[in-house]
């Protein structure tokens, strides 16, 4: 019985938390998304840029 009463508790402090979010707004959200995902692309490029350069440049160095 008092593990089900720490369980409604918790889930009780969990709500209480939740509701001090600062939630984004639709827009903000929409912005956010787009500046992870020209990240994530920029990286991508970066990695295969310096992928294929060190591969070339093992393929010389072993010829």
């Amino acid at each position: 019985m008092a593990e089900k009463k720490g369980v409604v508790q918790f889930l009780k402090e969990v709500r209480a938390e939740l509701n001090k979010v600062s939630w984004p707004t639709k827009k903000e959200l929409f912005s956010y998304t787009g500046v992870v995902g020209l990240a994530v692309v920029l990286v991508c490029a970066l990695i295969w840029v310096c992928d294929t350069a060190f591969a070339r440049l093992f393929r010389v160095i072993l010829s």
